[in-house]
């Protein structure tokens, strides 16, 4: 009986936990990416996203900021937990430094203790932290010889979150070029295939001509060739005709790669749209371009909307087909470019700015595919039901 039109299927459980499933799984790596972008590098080298909100174990080395005295057969260093380089640069200002709620023994026998309370360590002694961040550490091993201790803290307050990535990437040098560029090259690369495919589309799907078929099934074979395939022989011939590595090559490129699909999804939309509607206007008197113009296209939307989701999508995270179709001049650069060979390459540990760059980067896709994300179903199915 479940098969039956109208009836629940008893599966409807399975396949919304697997739906639930997918969306969390997607939405994990998108949320430690936000995160990210708005902590810095020491921040981000301590503790992982998901504790960003939380007062996290920190840990510093005590040989720059105490001083050594040997009182005996015993050594004494004396620092404070805030004098630390590493953890200056994320407590900068004394006004708001927080208060140490707890600490942990050096190296071999680290462990969490209540501010100010004295722990042995089996190993290297004793060690005394204040909540100020005041500490002394008392060990019969000379440290000069044995090592100094590393000093554990946690602070009652997580780091705070600051836009400083976002206003290295936005204001780095090149970075609003590189935006431009991006929109000079996917803006083109979006219409231009729609734009032969629609035509493309129509004629294969109403219109009887010799090799009709065949030009199907080329367009079918068309789908499965490797883009890494054409690259290398598609810059010769662009070279050959003086179009060269520039803008006209790459939308060409981008055409080229893209048609295969466009057609193949409007022509399985347009083959579904119904016959009498076409056939009424032929009788009307209507030109095959009137049709197509005033009847195809505004019931074609969908099929479009969701090519235009995926062409717009692939053109602006692309990365190989800029690389090989545009200049190499930095001013030529796309915003994958400019953060695979400027940031990567000199901020290659600075995962704070790489991960702002990076959701810049995919912000104005995520703002097309949630707009018109409502069409992409119906393209998809294009054709599936008559």
């Amino acid at each position: 009986m479940d098969n039956i039109a109208g009836t629940k299927s008893s599966l409807t459980w399975a396949v919304n936990i697997t739906v639930f499933l997918l969306v969390v799984i997607w939405l994990i790596p998108t949320v430690g990416l936000l995160v990210s972008s708005f902590r810095d590098r020491e921040q981000i080298g301590v503790s992982a996203w998901w504790e960003s909100i939380f007062p996290v174990e920190q840990s510093f080395r005590a040989r720059a900021e105490g001083e050594v005295m040997q009182e005996g057969d015993l050594w004494v260093i004396e620092g404070n937990v805030f004098a630390a380089s590493e953890v200056v640069e994320q407590f900068p200002d004394e006004a708001n430094r927080p208060p140490i709620s707890a600490f942990g023994l050096t190296g071999r026998d680290p462990g969490g203790f209540t501010a100010g309370e004295e722990a042995e360590n089996r190993d290297n002694g004793t060690t005394i932290v204040n909540g100020d961040g005041s500490f002394v550490f008392t060990t019969n091993e000379n440290p000069e010889e044995e090592g100094f201790p590393r000093i554990y803290f946690v602070a009652e307050t997580p780091p705070d979150f600051d836009l400083e990535n976002y206003d290295t990437v936005l204001g780095g040098a090149g970075m609003a070029q590189a935006f431009i560029n991006t929109l000079t090259v996917t803006i083109p690369a979006t219409v231009i295939p729609i734009l032969i495919a629609a035509f493309a589309a129509y004629a294969l799907a109403w219109m009887d001509f010799p090799g009709r078929a065949l030009l199907i099934a080329a367009v079918v074979a068309l789908l499965v060739v490797p883009l890494q395939l054409a690259l290398v022989p598609l810059l010769r011939l662009h070279q050959q005709v003086g179009i060269g590595q520039s803008f006209v090559g790459i939308w060409l490129a981008h055409t080229g790669f893209g048609l295969p699909l466009a057609i193949y999804l409007l022509r399985n939309y347009m083959v579904g749209l119904p016959r009498d509607i076409i056939e009424s206007a032929k009788v009307d008197g209507a030109t095959d371009f009137q049709i197509f113009v005033k009847i195809i296209l505004p019931l074609s939307f969908p099929a479009l909307a969701s090519f235009a989701i995926f062409q717009f999508l692939w053109t602006w995270n692309d990365l190989l087909v800029a690389k090989v179709f545009l200049p190499a001049s930095d001013e030529s650069w796309v915003m994958t470019v400019r953060i695979a060979d400027d940031l990567l390459g000199s901020r290659g540990g600075d995962w704070g700015i790489l991960a702002a760059a990076a959701f810049v980067s995919i912000a104005v896709p995520l703002i097309v595919f949630f707009t018109m994300q409502r069409y992409l179903v119906r393209g998809l199915l294009a054709g599936s039901v008559k």
